[in-house]
């Protein structure tokens, strides 16, 4: 089931990573299916190893007319399963259009992409200054506890 994809070769250089922004357009009122794919497999294939921890991320979607937040909602339960700190803007992260030049005509959507991004630096910067001041990082627990509730 695992190995030798593009989602190992993700896994393999993911842990230097300091941040991250999924992003997926929206086809049918919720993530595209390549995508879901993609991020099931990679946070699936890497639990018990702490990659995403503590680490910013946002989610960010694109689509011609709805489905966006039914798609964002997907996307964020990803970072709260991996204990990441989820970098947010004024409003929903999206923009819409059909064709990348109708989506830099969505002004509004832009403009949130923008205050994004510059949130994302700052909470980056926030965190290397922390981390310069001997602010030290939550211990993670050892390991996982699961309940199942069907007994």
């Amino acid at each position: 089931m695992f190995g030798g994809d593009k989602v190992e070769e993700f896994l393999e250089v993911a842990g230097d990573y300091d941040a991250f922004v999924f992003g997926a357009p929206v086809y049918f009122a919720g993530m595209a299916g390549s995508c879901k794919a993609f991020m099931d497999r990679a946070f699936f294939s890497n639990r018990g190893r702490v990659t995403f921890a503590l680490k910013p991320a946002a989610v960010v979607t694109s689509a011609r007319r709805a489905g966006t937040t039914a798609a964002l909602e997907q996307m964020e339960k990803y970072l709260q399963h991996q204990q990441m700190v989820q970098v947010n803007s004024r409003y929903w992260p999206m923009v819409h259009g059909n064709a990348p030049e109708e989506v830099v005509r969505d002004e509004e959507g832009v403009q949130v992409m923008q205050v994004l991004g510059r949130n994302m630096a700052w909470l980056m910067k926030s965190i290397e200054a922390g981390r310069a001041a001997g602010v030290e990082p939550p211990v993670q627990p050892e390991r996982r506890i699961g309940t199942n509730f069907i007994r």
